[in-house]
């Protein structure tokens, strides 16, 4: 990983604003360390051989159950809450949905 590639004081700026964060120095310092520490470590996996590994798309394909050790269960639909029950208990609703505050002003 270059310099060019790290997480710049700007970039952090950048995704505080997006994400309306009001960050102290102390904190911006400890942020783009961390993010920093994070990024060197993913470039450091990447340099790893390993082209023996098999592909997958999760591990519980090779365990066979959760990390629990229980057989994982097949995925089946199931009833939930009854809709018009819970529209009655929503402080407002059209009856479909909840209706909320807006709270964000961009």
């Amino acid at each position: 990983m270059t310099n060019s590639e790290r997480v710049t004081g700007r970039d952090l700026q950048r995704v505080a604003d997006l994400a309306n964060l009001e960050l102290t120095e102390e904190e911006e310092a400890s942020m783009l360390r961390d993010l920093n520490s994070i990024l060197d470590h993913v470039a450091h996996l990447n340099e790893l051989d390993t082209s023996s590994v098999p592909a997958m798309a999760q591990v519980s394909e090779i365990l066979g159950s959760n990390s629990a050790g229980r057989p994982l269960r097949e995925d089946e639909v199931i009833s939930s809450l009854d809709r018009a029950t819970v529209m009655e208990c929503a402080p407002d609703s059209d009856g479909t949905f909840f209706r909320v505050p807006k709270v964000i002003e961009r």
